[in-house]
């Protein structure tokens, strides 16, 4: 099935963030959004699971729209947020198992489906990392951790904001190598805000380009929202774009000189 999302505006304040954005995933596929900061890209995640209430704007997945109940909203969206703060003594399975919130009784206990849930998300996601603590992990491997979370909550809309930032180039690639396997083999429709525009352009099916507005600039295929003209005028410095040499994805390098 797919996420739908259709005229979405929301405020923050005074101040409107998102104005009149559209776009379509569907199960199986990666949307990345880009745009410079301050463009409503955090904001557009937080809307989609639940988290900031939309001044307009239709939010469906598949037939039916997204409910507005925070746990049934939970149950279909998993959101990642940017730089999660946890306690340093939390091991990996009590982490996963924090992704199972939105599953657990009134007394708060897990049943043995989500503790199969959270073997399920450790056994594919960081199985070596299974009996460290959150303290004792490298970047990349609390990133694992983080994405342990996400998807042992098992919901077919994953939301990931900045999933590799501050990582090393290993690091990102291993993540985001990763983020597309479990999009394809559990047909999730993955939304991944990234600032690196080359990454995005290397792992989307799709791409959305924000303006500092908060509206949809281009959006479709990679090439077509990596055109020189969409990102010399979103960004404000010039790019030129050229096919990488190896996959063929379009790749942007500044023209930008120091003086």
């Amino acid at each position: 099935m797919a996420l739908r999302i259709e005229n979405l505006s929301a405020d923050l304040g005074a101040r409107r963030v998102l104005d009149g954005v559209s776009l379509q995933v569907a199960a199986g596929e990666i949307l990345a959004i880009i745009g410079p900061n301050g463009s409503g890209k955090s904001t557009l995640l937080r809307a989609v699971a639940g988290l900031v209430a939309p001044q307009s704007g239709n939010l469906r997945f598949g037939e039916n729209s997204l409910p507005s109940a925070r746990v049934a909203r939970a149950r279909l969206v998993s959101l990642l947020p940017q730089s999660p703060q946890y306690d340093g003594e939390i091991s990996l399975e009590e982490m996963a198992m924090l992704g199972r919130t939105a599953h657990l009784g009134a007394y708060g206990a897990p049943s043995q489906r989500d503790k199969e849930a959270v073997e399920s998300a450790i056994s594919l996601v960081a199985p070596d990392l299974r009996n460290r603590i959150l303290g004792e992990l490298s970047g990349g491997e609390r990133q694992r951790a983080l994405l342990c979370r996400a998807i042992a909550t098992q919901a077919p809309v994953l939301l990931l904001d900045e999933p590799v930032s501050a990582l090393d180039v290993r690091f990102q690639h291993e993540i985001l190598e990763l983020i597309a396997q479990l999009t394809r083999e559990r047909q999730l429709a993955t939304i991944c805000v990234l600032h690196g525009i080359n990454l995005a352009a290397s792992i989307a099916d799709s791409m959305l380009l924000l303006g500092k507005e908060g509206r949809v600039v281009a959006s479709g295929t990679p090439e077509i929202v990596m055109s020189e003209a969409h990102l010399s005028a979103v960004y404000e410095v010039p790019l030129r774009v050229a096919p990488h040499p190896i996959s063929g994805r379009p790749q942007a390098q500044s023209l930008w000189k120091f003086s």
